[in-house]
């Protein structure tokens, strides 16, 4: 894990134009170019007054970004996102301790793809329903409580 990196959260309205911008393209590379996947990432729900955006930064450019929803009765992580050139470095991992400090005594929901529900586990997660598939790509419903 790096040690002394700084994560960073805001609110998309609170977020200048161009972080706002790299925390997306990130998003847009690896889930729609690098997953091949032509779905919507843009859905409006960055600009909920409830959602958070979370991030780290490597010589001014976004490598890691997760997405905290408030969905009333729990709170939602999703658009975990590294940069290839980035991962197996921990950053995702700084990013959902910092999201669960942020959640506090709210449970918290996300849709693991399914080949990352141990690593998520790894964060007090359990499979909360039935395998899915999304997008073609596998995932299971998980849940904190």
């Amino acid at each position: 894990m790096v040690s002394g990196v700084d994560v960073r959260d805001a609110h998309a309205a609170d977020l200048d134009a161009t972080t706002l911008y790299k925390i997306l393209k990130l998003r847009v590379d690896v889930f729609v170019v690098e997953q091949v996947c032509a779905y919507p990432e843009l859905d409006g729900r960055d600009l909920e007054p409830g959602a958070r955006q979370l991030w780290i930064e490597q010589s001014r450019d976004v490598v890691a970004t997760l997405r905290m929803l408030d969905d009333g009765a729990a709170l939602r992580i999703g658009r975990v996102a590294t940069a290839p050139g980035a991962r197996s470095g921990g950053l995702a991992g700084q990013l959902m301790e910092r999201a669960l400090v942020l959640a506090g005594d709210r449970s918290v929901v996300l849709d693991a793809q399914s080949y990352l529900a141990r690593w998520y586990e790894r964060f007090g997660f359990v499979p909360d329903g039935d395998e899915f598939v999304e997008d073609g790509i596998a995932h299971v419903p998980m849940r904190r409580p």
